[in-house]
C-alpha cells in the first residue's frame, strides 16, 4: 500500500492519498481545492487516480472532488445519506472500494456532525508497518470530521440547515461507540483536521493517533451517558466563521472549477481601474503581514496577511458577495488569489500591478498606522487620558492574561459591534502576537477612526516586557 498523507497549515486540514502499489491505482479523500499536490505525486509514482472520497460536506473549504473529476477523471463517492448536483457514488455503510488485491477501502457510515458524515476503513499494509496478524482488521480509519486527534467533531454547523445540534449530538454518540471505538486499538486515526481548526474545541497537534490511544485520552470518548455527552459536546462550542454554512453548501454544487476561476481573477489592474472598482463597492484586499501595511497601504484597504491563517480571516471578515482586489507584494499575488478559491471566494476581480509600487506617484492616497511598543502603551496607561485598549482575542484566551482596564471584542464580532469601540478616545487594539489586530485595525481605520494604534507583537511582547520589569 502507499499512503501519504498532505497537511495544510493555513486551514489546519488533512488531506490522504491512498494506493495500491500493485495495481497503481490510487483514491484520494477529503482534497483540497487546488489539486496540483496529488495530480503530481501520482504522476511521479506512476499511479491513476481513479477515485475521490468527501467524508461529508466540508463547512471550513471547498473540497477539490471537481477538480480531480476534471483532471483526473476520477469517480466522486459520498455517503449515500448524501444530496449533491453532481454525480457520485452512493457509499452505504460496509461497502468496499478496492484498489486493488492488496488495498480495500471499507466505508462506515458516521453521522453526527454532518448527517451524511462517512468514515473509511483502510485494509492494507505498508513496508514499514505490516498488516496486524489479522488481515480482517483495518490498518486504518480516515475519520473526516467525526474523530479527531483529541476531540471530537462538534455537531452544530447544519443548525442554519435545519438540525438541532443535539439531535447531531447524539447521533454522532452512536457513531463514535458504535463504529470507531469497536475498531481495534491499533488501528491508526487519520482525520480530516488537526489543531487550530473550528471542526472541534479542543483539537490536539499531532497528525494522526490511534483508537487505542483515543480511547483512553480523547475527553469525549470516556465512559458517560448518551445525555451527559450531548450536553458536553453542544456546550462551549467556538463561534463558527460566517462562510462555514455557504462553504457546506457549495461543496454539494456544480461549479467552476478552481482553474476556471483564476483565469477570470488573475488580472493586473491599474491604480485608476483599482479606485474605480472601490467607489463601486469592491473590497481592497492587502496581503501582505502587518508592518508592511501598517507603513503604507491604500486608504480603505484591510489588511489579512498571508503569514497567518488567511483564508479563514478571509472568510470570516470579507464579504463573498462584493468584488475583492487583492494587493499584495509583487510575485505573490497568484498566492493570495487561489488561497481564497480555497474557501470559494471567487469573486475576485484582479489584483493591483506592481502592488504598493504603483502608488508611489499618488502619496494622496496612501496611509498609515501607528504601530506602539509595549513600553509606550504602558506610559500611556498612566496618564490624565489612558487609551481605550482593544483586545480582540477569543474570550478563552482573554481568561489567562490580559491588559487591565482593556475590553475584548472579539476579531469575528468586531464588523458588527463597532459601535461599541468610542470614537471620542484613542483607540490601541491588540490580540496575542500582532496578526488579528492589525486586521482590527484596518476594519476600524476603514470605518474613520483616526486616533488609532496597533500594539506591536501583542499580548506575547506585553507580556515578555512586563517580566523582563520583575
Amino acid at each position: 500500500m502507499i499512503f501519504k498523507q498532505y497537511y495544510l497549515n493555513c486551514l489546519a486540514h488533512a488531506s490522504y492519498l491512498v494506493a495500491d502499489e500493485d495495481a497503481r491505482v490510487a483514491a484520494i479523500v477529503d482534497p483540497q481545492r487546488d489539486v496540483d499536490r496529488y495530480i503530481e505525486d501520482a504522476r511521479q509514482q506512476g499511479l491513476e487516480i481513479r477515485h475521490v472520497f468527501l467524508t461529508h460536506a466540508h463547512a471550513d473549504f471547498i473540497a477539490g472532488h471537481l477538480e480531480l473529476r476534471e483532471r483526473a477523471g476520477a469517480a466522486i463517492h459520498l455517503g449515500a445519506r448524501a444530496k449533491a448536483e453532481y454525480p457520485f457514488a452512493p457509499m452505504n455503510d460496509g461497502d468496499t472500494v478496492r484498489l486493488g488485491a492488496g488495498v480495500t477501502l471499507q466505508v462506515l457510515e458516521t453521522p453526527g456532525h454532518t448527517p451524511e458524515s462517512i468514515c473509511i476503513a483502510v485494509f492494507g499494509s505498508q513496508a514499514e508497518a505490516p498488516a496486524p496478524p489479522d488481515v480482517a482488521e483495518p490498518w486504518a480509519v480516515l475519520t473526516g470530521d467525526t474523530l479527531f486527534v483529541g476531540d471530537v467533531g462538534r455537531p452544530d454547523l447544519h443548525a442554519s440547515l435545519g438540525w438541532a445540534p443535539e439531535d447531531l449530538a447524539a447521533l454522532l454518540y452512536d457513531s463514535l461507540h458504535g463504529k470507531l471505538l469497536a475498531l481495534p486499538d491499533a488501528t491508526r486515526v487519520y482525520p480530516a483536521h488537526g489543531a487550530g481548526s473550528l471542526c472541534g474545541k479542543a483539537l490536539g497537534s499531532e497528525s494522526f493517533s490511534t483508537i487505542g490511544v483515543q480511547r483512553r485520552l480523547n475527553y469525549a470518548l470516556q465512559p458517560m451517558s448518551k445525555d451527559e455527552f450531548v450536553r458536553m459536546i453542544v456546550a462551549d462550542q467556538p463561534d463558527a466563521p460566517s462562510y462555514f454554512p455557504y462553504d457546506a453548501v457549495l461543496n454539494t454544487k456544480e461549479r467552476p472549477t478552481l482553474d476556471q476561476a483564476l483565469e477570470k481573477s488573475m488580472k493586473a489592474l491599474s491604480v485608476d481601474a483599482v479606485l474605480q472598482l472601490q467607489r463601486e463597492g469592491a473590497q481592497l484586499l492587502d496581503v501582505r503581514e502587518a508592518p508592511f501595511y501598517e507603513a503604507a497601504h491604500l486608504t480603505g484597504s484591510l489588511n489579512i496577511g498571508l503569514g497567518g491563517q488567511y483564508a479563514t480571516w478571509a472568510g470570516t471578515i470579507l464579504d463573498r458577495e462584493l468584488p475583492i482586489v487583492a494587493i499584495a507584494e509583487p510575485g505573490r499575488e497568484y498566492e493570495a488569489v487561489m488561497r481564497l478559491g480555497r474557501i470559494g471566494f471567487d469573486r475576485v476581480v484582479g489584483y493591483l500591478g506592481e502592488g504598493m509600487l504603483a502608488l508611489a506617484g499618488r502619496p494622496d492616497r496612501v496611509v498609515g498606522t501607528e504601530r506602539v511598543s509595549p513600553e509606550e502603551l504602558a506610559e500611556e496607561l498612566h496618564q490624565a487620558a489612558p487609551p481605550f485598549v482593544l483586545d480582540v482575542r477569543a474570550p478563552r484566551e482573554c481568561g489567562q492574561t490580559r491588559i487591565a482596564g482593556s475590553v475584548n471584542i472579539p476579531l469575528n464580532q468586531l464588523p458588527a459591534r463597532i459601535a461599541e469601540v468610542p470614537r471620542d478616545r484613542r483607540v490601541v487594539v491588540h490580540c496575542a502576537a500582532g496578526y488579528r489586530s492589525a486586521i482590527a485595525a484596518s476594519l476600524l481605520q476603514q470605518q474613520g477612526f483616526e486616533n488609532l494604534a496597533d500594539l506591536a507583537g501583542g499580548m506575547q511582547a506585553w507580556v515578555a516586557v512586563e517580566h523582563t520589569r520583575i
